[in-house]
């Protein structure tokens, strides 16, 4: 016995029976009747009966009185009745022998019981007392200790519902030299269930749909009773939709249909499943939900990357955020949707085995891609404002938030232009020609220079080796001048054709937007460079001067080397003192 069930028999109100003679000293004649010795049983018949109790005749010179509530049947009792009565002192203060017709009773029962139950054995009793850490039952005239964990198999919230109630119990303990006795209902009951349990066990079988009592519910599923044995409903078992929680659905002491599962006869342990009740709608989704059909649905979960709408009960699609929109880029799902909002999506496709559906909430609408590439075929111009810059290009609006992009590349036929900001800016309208549409990668390509006949295209009209031009000079490098010339083409005066005397820095000689005269000496039409020499400007320079002056040029540029970027190397160089 636990410390909590001693103490609590000790603190009982339980008669004290210590120091009594048994049945059998009564019987062997060691306590005679008649011999009044205190603390003996002994015989006695009814002499008066009085209201408030009865005159016991025991053979003394004096009657002993037992209160009528001592008598089980009071009311039943006459003159002449036969009984036993336990003589607690020969006389007491009223010169009367002090008789309990009670105690009499108690042991004789505690006699019988020892006797003929002892541990082990099923008695019945009434459930009497409520006392710390459990109950007192009457055990046919005997009280019984039964703690409040032996009173059932789950925990009992109100021992005071026990009262006045009978039941079987079995002894556990039966203390000898302190007359207690403990008992347990709850064995009996574990008894029975786990009989039930064995014969239930035998008679459950895969797939049968079986009749339970939800028992308990925690988050990982349910407990159903199913009549001796608690088989477990998993929360991926209970419905094929979504679910968060057991109590979403469930409720204890409610009643529901399961399908066994799986059963583990050694462990004692059933699977159970509900939503095996009806069929997987999952195998009828390809034929429900074809690729391109519309459906409509409810969003029931949002993650960064897209929506989950459920078409019916175990059935979802997820609308990937890049389906969700053909002209914003959307990174969040929850920009678009929320949860609970019912939406029209596109099938777009369906993947039975790992139960996936693919929606697209954009495909509700034409691709206005395809329908741009329709309204401005390849070649056609058109009107925008840059909206966006980056190094490598310009963004302008077209229409319906749809941009297209000017790649720094087709900004201009005759500059090496290396960063957009060098001739537009935010805010700027422009035209430009459409170069391609591609809405499959929903990119449309656009071209400045386009716009314009490539001036190097008929060059040789336009300059001649030779020939005086002017211009203004644009841009300053350690190894010559840049100089814009009409049709904003530039040209090259090399360090080497400013002077006939020896130029040792270009800025000391030339400065920006100064005007010069110069004489073309180089029409390269593969590389696109124009040489000129101001020191063959003077009228007196001749064809041999003239060719030497090419030539020095051409030794000074190489072919498939860019002006522009040299130039830089050597501005760069200049920067750091390193020249």
């Amino acid at each position: 016995m636990t410390e909590e069930t001693t103490l609590a028999i000790e603190n009982s109100n339980f008669l004290d029976l210590t120091n009594l003679p048994s049945m059998e000293d009564l019987l062997s004649g060691k306590v005679t009747q008649n011999s009044f010795t205190e603390g003996s049983i002994i015989e006695g018949k009814v002499a008066e009966k009085r209201n408030d109790g009865a005159l016991i005749d025991i053979g003394y010179k004096a009657e002993g009185f037992v209160a009528a509530a001592e008598f089980p049947h009071w009311k039943e009792i006459k003159i002449g009745d036969i009984v036993d009565v336990y003589l607690e002192e020969i006389e007491n203060d009223n010169n009367m022998p002090g008789i309990s017709l009670q105690k009499a009773h108690t042991i004789k029962a505690w006699n019988r019981i020892t006797g003929e139950c002892g541990e082990g054995s099923v008695v019945k009793g009434l459930m009497k007392t409520r006392v710390k850490g459990g109950i007192i039952v009457d055990i046919e005239g005997v009280e019984a200790f039964l703690p409040g964990s032996q009173i059932d198999i789950g925990p009992v919230r109100n021992l005071d519902d026990f009262i006045g109630q009978e039941f079987d119990f079995k002894i556990l303990k039966i203390n000898h030299d302190r007359h207690n006795i403990v008992i347990s209902r709850r064995e009996l009951l574990e008894e029975s269930r786990r009989g039930k349990r064995v014969a239930l066990l035998k008679e459950l079988e895969i797939d049968q749909v079986r009749s339970g009592i939800v028992k308990n519910i925690t988050d990982f599923g349910a407990f159903i009773d199913l009549g001796g044995v608690d088989g477990l409903l998993h929360i991926t078992d209970m419905s094929w939709g979504r679910i968060s929680h057991p109590s979403e659905m469930l409720e204890v002491g409610q009643e529901l249909e399961v399908v066994i599962l799986d059963i583990d006869y050694e462990k004692e342990r059933v699977s159970l499943g509900y939503k095996q009740k009806s069929s997987n709608p999952w195998n009828d989704a390809v034929a429900k939900y074809p690729a391109g059909s519309t459906i409509k649905g409810r969003v029931v979960n949002i993650m960064p990357y897209g929506a989950f709408v459920e078409l019916e009960d175990g059935v979802e699609g997820l609308i990937h955020v890049s389906e969700m929109s053909w002209t914003k880029r959307i990174t969040k799902a929850g920009e678009v949707v929320s949860v609970g909002e019912e939406v029209e999506a596109v099938v777009l496709e369906i993947d039975q085995e790992n139960k996936k559906i693919s929606l697209g909430l954009r495909q509700k609408e034409r691709n206005p891609w395809e329908i741009l590439m329709e309204k401005y075929p390849v070649n056609t111009k058109i009107k925008g404002k840059v909206r966006n810059m980056t190094s490598y290009g310009a963004f302008v609006e077209i229409e319906n938030d749809i941009d297209g992009m000017i790649h720094v590349s087709d900004m201009s036929w005759t500059r090496k232009i290396n960063n957009p900001n060098e001739i537009l800016k935010p805010g700027d309208e422009v035209e430009a020609i459409i170069l391609d549409i591609n809405p499959d990668q929903q990119r449309i390509s656009l071209g400045l220079k386009q716009c314009e006949e490539d001036p190097w295209s008929n060059i040789n009209e336009l300059y001649k080796v030779g020939e005086i031009v002017k211009g203004k000079i644009t841009k300053i490098t350690a190894f010559g001048a840049f100089v814009e010339l009409t049709n904003k083409i530039d040209g090259l005066i090399h360090i080497s054709q400013i002077s006939r005397d020896h130029v040792e820095r270009v800025k000391d000689v030339l400065q920006l937007g100064q005007e010069i005269e110069a004489r073309v000496i180089k029409v390269d039409t593969d590389e696109r460079r124009i040489g000129l020499s101001i020191k063959a400007a003077t009228e007196d320079f001749s064809e041999e001067a003239l060719k030497a002056a090419e030539e020095e040029y051409n030794a000074a540029i190489k072919p498939g080397e860019s002006m522009i970027d040299i130039g830089e190397a050597f501005e760069e160089a200049i920067a750091n003192n390193q020249l």
